[in-house]
């Protein structure tokens, strides 16, 4: 019988626990087990008024961008409790699991990207160039804070941008005991990280024996700019992968792991 890509490997997916259970499947058909550890703690925002005021205007909007699956989950119910999905509304999304999110609340038809998920690949898009957005409103839902480019961006060509808080992001409450004690009887092989931020909450949870062994840890990330961030935050053993679960499934699967 063909031995399974990740046989005996232990895999850590630190996705939020809502949009975990895709990666952790794949890694669990390949023979590895996955270890659920999400890095970042998803809730409703602390201030809810700004998403009460979009869901009031909703009609006002040419389009609505949604960040992520949990911005879907956490303003779209509030959205269609008020009425339909506005036939003029376009929906846009970074990536395809937002699209899916979407789709499983009946709205369908939204503007992506089909290669990279990311902002500046979304503003690439015709719907999101001037010419299709000047002069009109957009809305924005995302979690609070986060990167601007995508709201300062569509202003310097012409739209009324609103930046829509419908859900807060937080540093989990567990520790990192589970990933010490793993890391010190050789049960851990390797971390998907998926986020930039939770990247640094996982840092900032270890002491100096936990951020010596996550240097040492094979860290597979899906987007350039989280490779830097863990690389400038001291890890050595970074793997760029494709986007997506997809993409992070891909490079464990095809990874040498004789080298560790």
């Amino acid at each position: 019988m063909k031995r399974l890509p990740l046989a005996g490997r232990h895999v850590v997916v630190t996705r939020p626990l809502a949009q975990a259970g895709t990666l952790a499947e794949m890694i669990s058909a390949a023979g590895g087990e996955a270890i659920v550890f999400p890095l970042l703690e998803i809730a409703p925002p602390a201030d809810t008024e700004a998403l009460k005021a979009a869901v009031a205007r909703i009609d006002s909007y040419a389009l609505a961008i949604f960040i992520s699956p949990n911005a879907v989950d956490y303003s779209l119910p509030a959205i269609l409790a008020q009425a339909q999905w506005p036939a003029s509304l376009v929906p846009a999304a970074v990536g395809q699991g937002t699209v899916r999110a979407l789709a499983a609340h009946g709205v369908g038809g939204a503007v992506a990207p089909t290669e990279r998920f990311d902002s500046e690949t979304l503003l690439e898009l015709p719907d999101l160039q001037a010419a299709r957005v000047a002069g009109r409103r957009v809305a924005i839902f995302r979690g609070d804070g986060g990167r601007e480019l995508l709201a300062d961006t569509l202003r310097e060509r012409g739209a009324e941008v609103d930046c829509i808080p419908c859900y807060s992001r937080r540093a989990p409450a567990a520790g990192a005991g589970e990933l010490l004690s793993r890391w010190q009887s050789g049960r851990l092989d390797a971390l998907t990280i998926s986020s930039s931020e939770g990247l640094r909450y996982l840092v900032d949870m270890l002491d100096a024996s936990g951020r010596a062994c996550l240097a040492a840890t094979p860290v597979f990330v899906p987007h350039q700019r989280i490779a830097e961030n863990a690389e400038a935050l001291g890890l050595r053993r970074v793997v760029l992968t494709g986007p997506a679960d997809a993409g992070i499934i891909e490079g464990l699967c095809t990874y040498n792991w004789a080298q560790s």
